[in-house]
């Protein structure tokens, strides 16, 4: 059995080489499966890529690609899952917190029947930042995408490879990775691993690109975000005609009290903003489908290294 490690790779340029010897060692330690490495450079600013490129020969396992600009971990992933060539893909991240020492873990329960195993960590080593995010996306893939509530999600997971050539036939631009395994399989578990401290550096995501991540969820997989829009309006309609109906009421039986200005000014504000923000959320789906349309890339590859185009 081949084992493709991928790897999203972003202000990495001290940590891959590591990252890859614990891989090498953890793997002539595992004789019964072969492996290679794909590192997906995503535009980082420092020379990420130069490190990539001296991996690749310094190793034949290696394979790397070079991201024209930074189109975001997800997009790194989808083009790193259309130049693998092995029977089980396991994914994890480039700082090496995710300990690539514990693979046999995730492979024993792919060897067990499972299509897809995710990592799960008992202390989480991200700032309290990254463990807010991860708990609203937790939430967000329970309510949007219907995960299972006892299923934890992390960007280090082990796919049988027919999972994953169902994820790439997914061509949008806006790629999510989670909700396109969740959609393929339901046939998911979790396994125990260890979380380490970040040795060098801070998270590549920043607040904005969690919003990002977020939305993409919300609306790449879900038209549940459009029905609860529908919900909010038809409640606020309601609120609006049961209060009319109070004030007719009130000018009935109690006519010297007067109007209150504040009152309606509060009534139209709180109505009109629920409209914009409805329009605002009709909009957000009509862009990405005007964006898909046009047919906006995933991702640009500038070039590659040790890739075999006739190997798949």
């Amino acid at each position: 059995m081949k084992i493709s490690f991928v790897i999203p790779c972003y202000r990495s340029e001290h940590m891959i080489g590591k990252v890859i010897e614990e891989i090498k060692n953890t793997m002539e330690g595992m004789e019964q499966y072969t492996y290679e490495v794909v590192l997906i450079n995503d535009c980082s600013p420092d020379n990420t890529f130069g490190a990539i490129k001296a991996l690749a020969e310094k190793y034949s396992f290696v394979k790397g690609i070079n991201l024209a600009r930074n189109f975001g971990q997800h997009a790194a992933l989808m083009a790193g899952f259309r130049h693998v060539t092995g029977d089980v893909v396991v994914c994890l991240d480039d700082d090496g917190q995710t300990p690539a020492g514990e693979v046999g873990k995730l492979l024993e329960k792919i060897e067990e029947g499972y299509d897809v195993v995710y990592a799960k960590y008992e202390h989480k080593q991200h700032s309290a930042f990254r463990n807010l995010g991860s708990k609203v996306n937790e939430i967000m893939t329970r309510f949007m995408l219907g995960k299972p509530k006892e299923l934890y999600i992390s960007s280090y997971f082990a796919a049988k490879r027919y999972v994953i050539e169902d994820v790439i036939r997914y061509e949008n631009s806006f790629p999510y990775v989670i909700g396109l395994v969740l959609r393929a399989t339901k046939h998911i578990t979790n396994v125990v691993v260890n979380h380490r401290d970040r040795e060098e550096g801070t998270s590549g995501y920043t607040l904005k690109k969690l919003l990002g991540l977020w939305f993409n969820g919300f609306t790449a997989f879900s038209v549940k975000p459009l029905r609860i829009a529908t919900i909010i309006g038809a409640a606020c309609a309601f609120c609006g005609f049961a209060y009319g109906f109070y004030t007719i009421l009130k000018k009935f039986f109690l006519p010297g009290v007067p109007v209150g200005f504040s009152a309606m000014m509060s009534a139209i504000v709180f109505f009109g903003g629920m409209v914009m923000l409805m329009l605002g959320l009709i909009g957000e789906y009509i862009g990405r489908i005007y964006i898909s349309l046009n047919s906006a890339p995933q991702y640009v590859i500038r070039e590659t290294v040790n890739i075999d185009y006739t190997q798949k």
